[in-house]
Order: C-alpha cells, then sequence, then structure tokens
C-alpha cells in the first residue's frame, strides 16, 4: 500500500475498527494485515494515541474500554517483574562486570545486589534516574537517545572496545521457537555486539505475558536467534507448552521463586 495520506488515513481507520472491535491488536498482527513494517505500525498507534483514539501498550495497542480492564492486571504484571528483577540478582557476584541493555527489568535488578561490588555498562537511559547500592557502578554508552534507550552507531563503536563478565537483557516477546523480539529494531545489533563482548552466559529476563507462540515465519521483524548458552528468568505464569518448546531448543528457564 502506497503511504499516501489518504493510504494512511484509511489505515487508520482500519486499526480503529479492529481495536475497537477486538479490544486488543498486536503489532504483528496489523503489521501482517496491512503488509507494513511493525516502525509504521509503532508510528500509527503513537499519531492515534496522541488523538485519544487508542491506548499504546507493549506490543501492540487497546480500546479505552480495555484499558481500564488492565489497570489491576498491569499491577500484577509489575509484581512479576520485581519478582524477577530480585532472582536475577543470585546471578550477579562480586566483583562482577556486567552488560545491561534497555530492559526496565534488568536494570532493576541492580537494586538487589547489597554489598556487591559491581561495574556495569548499559545503554538504558533509565539507569540516570534510579538510584542504587553503593556498590554499583554505572558507565552510559552514549548514543542517541530512542524511548530512554541509546542507539545508533556511536553505541556500537564504544562496545568493541569492552569485555564483561555477564549480560542482562530484556526483550518484547519470547517466541516459542527460540526468538526475541525487540520494539527498536536496532536494539538487536546492539544486543548482538554486547553479547560477543560477553565471556558467560546471556540472562534473559521476561515475565510471562511475553510469552507468544510463533504462528507465523512471514513476520520476523526485529527477531533475533542468539547462538550463546541461554538462561531466561521468567514467571510461575509462563506458558508451559513454550517453556518447554524453549527448553528442547537448548535454552534454559528458570521460573522465579520467593
Amino acid at each position: 500500500m502506497k503511504n499516501t495520506q489518504k493510504a494512511v488515513q484509511e489505515r487508520r481507520q482500519d486499526i480503529l475498527r479492529a481495536v475497537l472491535e477486538k479490544g486488543e491488536v498486536t503489532v504483528e498482527e496489523i503489521a501482517l494485515t496491512h503488509k507494513i513494517s511493525g516502525m509504521t505500525v509503532r508510528r500509527d498507534f503513537k499519531a492515534m494515541e496522541n488523538n485519544r483514539l487508542l491506548h499504546r501498550i507493549h506490543g501492540g495497542a487497546i480500546s479505552f474500554d480495555r484499558f481500564s480492564e488492565l489497570n489491576g492486571f498491569h499491577s500484577r504484571v509489575e509484581e512479576n517483574r520485581e519478582k524477577i528483577s530480585r532472582y536475577a540478582e543470585r546471578y550477579v557476584e562480586d566483583g562482577d562486570i556486567l552488560f545491561i541493555n534497555g530492559s526496565r527489568t534488568a536494570l532493576n535488578m541492580l537494586r538487589y545486589v547489597g554489598a556487591k561490588k559491581v561495574l556495569v555498562y548499559t545503554n538504558n537511559g533509565w539507569a540516570m534516574e534510579e538510584k542504587y547500592p553503593s556498590g554499583v557502578k554505572i558507565c552510559l554508552t552514549g548514543g542517541e537517545i530512542r524511548e530512554r534507550v541509546m542507539v545508533g552507531d556511536y553505541v556500537m563503536r564504544n562496545l568493541l572496545y569492552l569485555t564483561v563478565d555477564k549480560i542482562f537483557i530484556g526483550c518484547a516477546a519470547v517466541y516459542s521457537d527460540g526468538e526475541f523480539r525487540y520494539d527498536i529494531p536496532t536494539e538487536i545489533g546492539i544486543n548482538e555486539a554486547m553479547i560477543s563482548r560477553t565471556k558467560n552466559k546471556v540472562y534473559v529476563l521476561a515475565d510471562h505475558t511475553k510469552f507468544q507462540k510463533r504462528e507465523t515465519t512471514d513476520i520476523r521483524y526485529g527477531s533475533a536467534v542468539y547462538e550463546k548458552q541461554i538462561v531466561l528468568i521468567t514467571d510461575e505464569k509462563a506458558d508451559r507448552s513454550i517453556v518447554e518448546s524453549l527448553k528442547n531448543r537448548g535454552i534454559e528457564v528458570v521460573v522465579a521463586c520467593e
């Protein structure tokens, strides 16, 4: 579909109809239906949210009625993410040098390291607004800021000079076939660069709402498969069939518990 003003308006009307009928749509669903990129879908969602036609959520958009229903649900999801952050801390050792990507859940892990001395390199802009234990030293990669995440060639160049012990990252979705999706596509290259400069395991923090079955092979926009050993830390509500599928692909899945 040509990206004329009329075409954009018609597409957004179709999106609005879908949101009102279903209550919720995903970026992937709209991209597949209209044969457009995920980035274009997110631009549509943002413009429509600015006009108070819908609410954007992680990986999609919802109607105002659905938004009201989800208020309580979101608070429970945040509790699960906090639990994952606390649990992930046990994999951090005193003296570790770490990478952390743009994930809030991964970054929040640092609040629980206690007296451990940890050096962290991150492209996560939220780090500038948080307070951590005195032993945590934060070094920002620099770069162009997009949605509180630093991206671009400047980040990539700086990463090439670094070597760390472990990496803790988040993602937009975990697919049953072992792929991880990112809503800022340029994050894929940055994550891969971080992983290539990491000596040990890759720790991915993802709550159960991010687990998705791979229903189509057509849309792989913003997804990546990592070859290093992965430890995926999630919560007890994670879809068991997806967990088993991931384990069969060599991914170690750990359920965060109290």
